[in-house]
């Protein structure tokens, strides 16, 4: 699921990057040959808006999905139809203008569809700790999995303004991690994003205020290892 949303969400981003390196000709291998671009559009949850009460509200996983997420779709899909615009006429400037909005909002699409498959009721397992290498993993690197969300709630507290932090394996090493992003920075290259959670006020204010750190506590109740685990594979 991980690999096709990125693809998704990265295409035409990827054939844009190919043009401008090879060409749409060498791309193509005809001059009639036409690329179609696709929109990405807002994930159907798997649950419904209040079945992670009390963790989260109902009223926020509403206005969240289908306001916020629903914002970055729109948004990515307005800039990725500009720099298509932009690159038809080899408009240079335009299309570095438009980079941080490709970058934030592309952003903002997959680290969200990513944080709703993270999500499960507890009725479908949600905060079931993980097992099998997932789990051995997390006890060789931090000794237990209370000590590994210790160091993560400390991370997510740590973050300054806007922005998520990520549990991550390292694709070179093997090894997992705890990193932070700011903003809408998405989890690419190096690292492979497992668990994901957002620090943004958005996804806690209207049932937490201004005690995060609460927010940061209850999360873990309704954490989807079951996800996690098939990404560490």
């Amino acid at each position: 699921m991980v690999a096709s949303l990125i693809k998704s969400a990265a295409r035409p981003a990827g054939i844009r990057a190919a043009v401008a390196r090879n060409g749409l000709r060498a791309i193509s291998g005809t001059a009639n040959t036409t690329f179609v671009r696709t929109k990405v559009t807002l994930p159907d949850l798997k649950y419904d808006y209040g079945a992670l009460e009390p963790a989260i509200s109902g009223q926020i996983m509403e206005l969240h999905h289908s306001k916020h997420h629903q914002t970055y779709v729109n948004s990515y899909n307005d800039a990725s139809d500009k720099f298509a615009a932009a690159e038809a006429t080899d408009d240079v400037a335009a299309k570095i203008a438009l980079l941080p909005l490709l970058n934030f909002h592309g952003g903002g699409h997959v680290n969200h569809t990513l944080f709703w498959e993270n999500l499960a009721p507890k009725n479908q397992g949600g905060g079931e700790p993980p097992t099998g290498e997932l789990a051995k993993a997390i006890d060789s690197s931090y000794g237990s999995l209370e000590e590994m969300k210790t160091k993560f709630n400390a991370a997510l507290a740590g973050i300054q303004g806007s922005g998520w932090a990520w549990l991550v394996k390292d694709t070179q090493t093997g090894q997992i991690g705890i990193k932070t992003y700011a903003n809408q920075d998405a989890v690419v290259g190096q690292y492979k994003p497992l668990v994901g959670i957002d620090a943004w006020e958005h996804a806690y204010y209207l049932q937490y205020k201004n005690v995060k750190a609460d927010y940061f506590k209850a999360i873990w109740d309704v954490i989807n290892w079951k996800a996690a685990e098939e990404r560490f594979k």
